[in-house]
């Protein structure tokens, strides 16, 4: 397990072990990123950066605090290749104090698919 400041990053191996431990899925990807390459099963969807790299904190918050009931729930995000959910990991820790933010080494695509694993669209 890599850590990098507030958050930390999972191998595969990690990831499905902590995701069979209940940890939430948070994707945070697009729309057109979901429909192009599937979820991994059971992960929430919710798209933090629109197209334009643009984001609506209180838009993503309304659905967050839905599934990330507290700030010690433990979480991880999800997204194309772990640029976004370093990024979003990061203000998640630093910003607004939660303390079990965890992301996909890799994203999707070099975490996951690469990996020869299944999505679900």
């Amino acid at each position: 397990m890599l850590n990098f400041g507030p958050f930390k990053s999972l191998s595969t191996k990690e990831f499905q072990q902590k995701r069979e431990e209940g940890f939430a899925v948070i994707d945070v990807r697009r729309a057109d990123e979901w429909e192009e390459h599937g979820i991994i099963e059971g992960s929430h969807k919710i798209t933090f950066f629109d197209a334009t790299g643009q984001y609506d904190i209180d838009k993503f918050f309304e659905s967050f605090t839905k599934i990330v009931a507290d700030k010690e729930q433990p979480f991880i995000l999800v997204c194309a290749h772990a640029n976004r959910s370093k990024t979003i990991g990061e203000m998640l820790g630093l910003k607004y104090k939660y303390e079990n933010v965890y992301e996909l080494d890799g994203g999707i695509n070099w975490g996951w698919i690469d990996k020869g694993l299944e999505t679900v669209k």
